[in-house]
């Protein structure tokens, strides 16, 4: 029989669990090694909540494209829901719903381990091997060790850590099966003279990135084109056909927009390629992700509902997956479909002096990225949490934006998706359409990865 140590009341006051790891007070296990609370505190949801967190900043200072933002995500969030599986009769592993993925490794038959160490162990592991900065990672992951090994016996934690290790190791091998590797070092997009297809734009022209996306292997879908949105009309600049008319929209709604249109521009921006030059300089700011935006509006909601660490877990990979095969399949349709962003259109055929509120991000215009994800995400999070879930966005906060107010997440990412056409980086038809595909994705993922048993799920 295995033994695992999983608290599942929640009985420190909030403030303690809240703060930052580096600032978590100590505790003598000589003292409280037999407390409840002291037990409590180490299966807090906060602290996965402060790793998702950390992964998140990492990789804003990394400057992750989105793409592989997301994958990151996917991937250190299946390592964390399915180390807690074992101990979990009320959840389902996703081996076997998520494409090529086997059965993992179990806990010591017989021995105790604390799952939320290894869960968030799992994540912390499989996110240092993702990203480039992997000594903040560390850093981190032995200060959440530390924290773990005031409260618990030392071989609880040695035990603990090693199942996390092995967890960590069997969807990091699980990942190296997905083709990336594949598609690092292959050539640049080509980009060509023909009409209508996409340029590098001002002010850096990098090139296209991650032209082969695509063919990454999904998450849950059966392929990258499995909800191929309708092409775009044809390039026109001929005055009222179907193409220049949503062109025109951009320039006008550009020249013209409220405080209230260019306040959720900025806030759902996302991009982490804005650069800026100072003279002869040229030196970038660094955003979140649209992909983190979304996993901190599952922290946000996860919080708000008052989520055990099994629940935040479930709620951060369902997002996760979402978010990961939303890209794989918008970016399928970017390098088909090569469009040439509204920016280039405008300056050449309307107003050279033109510039989009926002900064054009380097890679094909439709369909709009942040709006396929967006959906996406909203899909899987209202069934989790309920439609007309109301929260106080405050994602951006760290980034000098006010919070905005959302009655549900539907209609965030209705407004993430609209942000693109007041930001002028995005045609009306790239937002409405990646809308469609997003939820297409996003319906996807809620049928296919079930967390829970059938008996369970109906009163869930």
């Amino acid at each position: 029989m295995i033994r695992h140590r999983f608290p599942t009341r929640r009985l420190l006051p909030f403030f303690l669990v809240a703060l930052a790891i580096a600032g978590w007070g100590g505790c003598d296990r000589a003292e409280h090694g037999g407390d409840p609370e002291a037990l409590a505190s180490v299966s807090d949801p906060e602290i996965l909540h402060g790793a998702v967190k950390k992964a998140t900043d990492v990789m804003i200072y990394d400057i992750f494209s989105p793409p592989q933002a997301a994958r990151a995500y996917a991937y250190a969030s299946v390592a964390a829901y399915e180390a807690l599986v074992p101990g979990l009769p009320e959840r389902r592993s996703l081996a076997g719903q998520l494409n090529e993925l086997e059965p993992g490794p179990r806990p010591p038959e017989g021995e105790e381990v604390n799952l939320p160490l290894a869960s968030v162990h799992a994540f912390l592991r499989v996110t240092q091997a993702l990203v480039f900065s992997e000594t903040e990672i560390a850093a981190y992951s032995e200060a959440v060790t530390e924290r773990f090994g005031t409260v618990l016996p030392a071989a609880v934690v040695r035990r603990s850590m090693a199942y996390g290790d092995a967890v960590a190791a069997h969807v990091l091998a699980w990942a190296a099966g997905d083709r990336y590797k594949e598609t690092r070092g292959g050539p640049a997009f080509t980009v060509t003279d023909e009409p209508g297809r996409w340029r590098p734009t001002p002010p850096a022209y990098i090139d296209g990135i991650e032209p082969s996306w695509a063919r990454l292997r999904p998450f849950v879908l059966d392929s990258a084109a499995q909800f191929r949105p309708v092409p775009p009309p044809p390039f026109s600049v001929e005055p009222g056909s179907p193409f220049f008319r949503q062109v025109t929209e951009v320039y006008e709604i550009g020249r013209d927009l409220t405080d209230e249109q260019r306040a959720i521009a900025s806030f759902w921006d996302c991009n982490p390629y804005v650069m800026h030059t100072r003279g002869h300089a040229m030196f970038a700011t660094k955003k979140v992700s649209p992909g983190g935006h979304w996993m901190g509006i599952a922290a946000i909601a996860a919080r708000e509902r008052g989520a055990d660490f099994a629940s935040a877990a479930e709620a951060y990979v369902r997002t996760a997956v979402a978010l990961a095969d939303g890209f794989i399949s918008v970016w399928d349709e970017k390098y088909r479909s090569n469009l040439i962003r509204p920016e280039t259109v405008i300056n050449e055929y309307i107003d050279a002096d033109w510039l989009p509120v926002l900064q054009t991000p380097p890679f094909p215009e439709y369909t709009s990225g942040h709006s396929v994800i967006s959906a996406a995400a909203a899909a899987v999070l209202t069934a989790q949490f309920g439609d007309g879930f109301a929260f106080n966005d405050t994602t951006e906060v760290a980034f000098g934006l006010p919070a905005r107010a959302f009655p549900s997440f539907n209609t965030a990412s209705e407004e993430a998706a609209i942000s693109r056409l007041y930001g002028g980086i995005h045609y009306r038809m790239a937002a409405e359409e990646g809308l469609k595909q997003g939820r297409n994705v996003g319906a996807l993922v809620v049928e296919r990865v079930q967390t829970r048993p059938a008996a369970l799920a109906s009163h869930h």
